[in-house]
């Protein structure tokens, strides 16, 4: 089964990939007010809407790194519609690489939500984001956060996850703290922001499914969507968690 296709159908209907609410996400946005002289960096920025958000409301300048070909056609054509052509330098590669590109202290927010693990954790991201970041600027990171420890089970089901992978709350405040940065702001995803999110997530793909009943990969994507829906209302929901994160970067 091609993944990307299936994140990609699981995710269409979804505008930022990720469980927090737009309400919640905007309010982030407004604490940070960045001005029109700001420029943004966006580590993992999928299909950017954040990105042509700030620059709609603020009109900043952004750059994106994003490593699916997909994500970015589908974030330039949004872009084409809504905001100035060139507002959003998009940088297509692994995000490792194409941070060697990127100037230190040339960005005034640093963003990366649900995509740490394109730079190797938490810890990693947050101190490339330090580096990138001038000071005084803010740093806005999304992680995923245990509520409780996980069962073995639940570590099981997710592909033979480690506990290690993700932290508490807590434990993910006090990671930037420990870099130096200072903790501004959080918000977590509630019940309601998790239900629409995963039930979006798997309506979107068991209604492609019955679009689409001569797609190769559809009997692998409706075993993929319901296990992981099994998985979700068994443990998930109540084991998971996931945060917005906004620190100032005090160098």
């Amino acid at each position: 089964m091609d993944r990307n296709k299936f994140s990609a159908i699981a995710h269409r209907n979804h505008a930022f990939s990720n469980p927090i609410s737009e309400t919640k996400l905007m309010k982030m946005l407004d604490i940070v007010s960045p001005q029109a002289t700001d420029k943004v960096i966006d580590i993992g920025a999928g299909k950017c809407e954040l990105l042509i958000r700030l620059v709609e409301n603020y009109q900043v300048s952004a750059t994106a790194i994003e490593l699916f070909d997909g994500a970015v056609e589908e974030a330039k054509r949004k872009a084409s519609s809504r905001i100035p052509e060139g507002s959003i330098e998009f940088i297509l590669d692994d995000a490792s690489a194409a941070i060697e590109r990127c100037k230190p202290d040339g960005y005034d927010l640093g963003i990366c939500i649900g995509s740490t693990h394109a730079l190797g954790g938490l810890e990693p991201t947050l101190e490339t984001l330090k580096r990138l970041v001038k000071k005084n600027g803010y740093i806005l990171i999304g992680e995923g956060y245990w509520k409780q420890t996980p069962s073995p089970e639940y570590l099981e089901a997710l592909g033979g996850a480690d506990e290690s992978e993700c932290k508490s709350h807590a434990d993910t405040v006090k990671t930037g703290e420990e870099l130096g940065l200072i903790p501004l702001w959080s918000y977590v995803a509630n019940e309601d922001d998790w239900d629409d999110y995963e039930w979006l997530y798997s309506m979107s793909v068991e209604n492609y499914c019955l679009l689409n009943p001569d797609d190769p990969d559809h009997d692998a994507m409706l075993d993929r969507i319901r296990t992981w829906r099994r998985t979700y209302l068994k443990w998930g929901r109540d084991t998971l968690g996931f945060g917005l994160y906004l620190y100032r970067n005090n160098k």
